[in-house]
């Protein structure tokens, strides 16, 4: 049994990285690609929250590039940069009286 498991996640680690290669996602790839769920994703795209393509006005596909930029949108900053912008604004405006 553990010998299928190791080979089930094998199979999964292959096509993970079949899937990165790919520069455009069809739905069911894309739920795959983010881990995010297929109710989810047809919300963001109903509501327009996602970038999406719909070259025949049915299908729906994603461009790997514009969702990786959607994923990483929103950055929250570490500790250290909010510290370091925190410092650099007293020394420059001094401690107020």
């Amino acid at each position: 049994m553990k010998n299928v498991l190791s080979i089930d996640e094998r199979l999964k680690n292959i096509e993970a990285l079949l899937l990165s290669q790919k520069t455009v996602f069809n739905f069911e790839e894309l739920a795959v690609y983010t881990g995010l769920s297929k109710s989810y994703l047809y919300k963001l795209t109903s509501i327009g929250q996602i970038p999406h393509y719909k070259p025949n006005g049915k299908i729906i596909f994603f461009d790997k590039k514009e969702i990786d930029t959607w994923l990483l949108r929103n950055r929250v900053k570490t500790a250290g940069e909010i510290e370091g912008e925190a410092a650099t604004h007293v020394t420059l405006n001094g401690k107020k009286k």
